[in-house]
């Protein structure tokens, strides 16, 4: 559609952050305490299940409607964040919603536009200490793009007949803007497959990719064993220890099924050290379960900074 009538613009705006989120993305939904609701992506980014409002207290601002959220949060364009709910109206049937928030209804991922170049992701990603070779093999693949007008790193995920079915975006400018673009299947979050039976499990793409350039680093090969970003965690609630198994998880080892061993590096804080044994309680008895977060700062990106760091003053000590 090139363009929306007034109606449809205020129809939009009529629509609730909680009834957008509950309707399109279930799964980004936490529930923090009373009517407080946070977003999976963004813990300080706070909703009122009983009026809808939302304040995302880290950037200081908040808002109302769905379509604030997807252009102030997601950096969406105005008519893209019209596509999206002006698609159909979203149900407010909650208990039929929040009871299946898994339901088969197909999602419309709606992919950022692509750069013409890769040049800034490239930079973005190799300054962080990425090998170049993996990153631009990820980009020869479809996995990583850069994305207009934002230049924001797009990491890609396919369901099982090779469809984009999930895309995170993750800014280049240094700036923590971070989220699964609108329509997403967490099922298919970003991911290396390999046929090895030893599956490696990263919070995000960033520390995915930082591992992989640690094996190439080592051993001269990245791809020998299956690698999935779960695209964020959360810690379980303070009065349980239980916690809902990651569905990309779920649906990598039910469809990967020469996977007997799972080494889990999430990162060295509250959340994903809790995560982790939770995660691992779960699973006991059906796998090898390691868990080997970093040896050195918070996540996998700082281990393998450290690492290079290390590489490099070793190198200098010889002259």
């Amino acid at each position: 559609m090139g363009f929306y009538t007034e109606e449809q613009i205020q129809k939009a705006r009529s629509i609730d952050l909680m009834t957008y989120l509950q309707s399109y993305e279930p799964t980004e939904l936490v529930h923090v305490s009373g009517n407080t609701y946070c977003t999976r992506t963004h813990d300080s980014l706070k909703v009122n299940a009983s009026n809808g409002k939302w304040y995302w207290w880290s950037r200081g601002f908040g808002g109302h409607s769905a379509l604030d959220y997807l252009i102030k949060v997601k950096g969406l364009h105005f008519m893209e964040a019209m596509e999206i709910l002006s698609e159909e109206e979203p149900s407010i049937n909650h208990s039929t919603r929040w009871n299946n928030p898994d339901s088969n209804k197909e999602r419309k991922l709606l992919l950022p536009e692509k750069s013409e170049t890769n040049l800034e992701v490239i930079s973005y990603l190799t300054g962080r200490g990425i090998d170049k070779e993996i990153v631009e093999e990820c980009i020869d693949e479809g996995l990583l793009y850069e994305s207009l007008p934002y230049h924001n790193c797009i990491f890609v995920g396919y369901d099982e007949t090779g469809k984009a079915a999930y895309a995170f975006y993750r800014a280049t400018t240094g700036e923590r803007l971070m989220g699964d673009a609108s329509g997403s299947d967490k099922r298919y979050a970003f991911r290396i497959n390999s046929n090895g039976s030893i599956l490696h499990v990263f919070e995000s793409a960033i520390d995915l990719l930082s591992f992989a350039t640690l094996m190439k680093m080592r051993t001269g090969e990245w791809r020998a064993e299956p690698m999935l970003s779960l695209g964020g965690i959360y810690a379980p609630s303070t009065n349980s220890n239980r916690l809902k198994l990651p569905i990309a998880l779920e649906n990598m080892t039910q469809k990967q099924t020469q996977i007997n061993t799972i080494a889990f590096h999430l990162d060295n804080d509250y959340a994903g050290r809790s995560a982790a044994s939770a995660i691992a309680a779960q699973l006991e008895g059906k796998y090898v379960i390691r868990d080997e977060p970093p040896s050195f700062g918070k996540d996998c990106n700082d281990y393998l900074n450290h690492i290079i760091k290390q590489k490099y003053l070793k190198m200098a000590s010889r002259y």
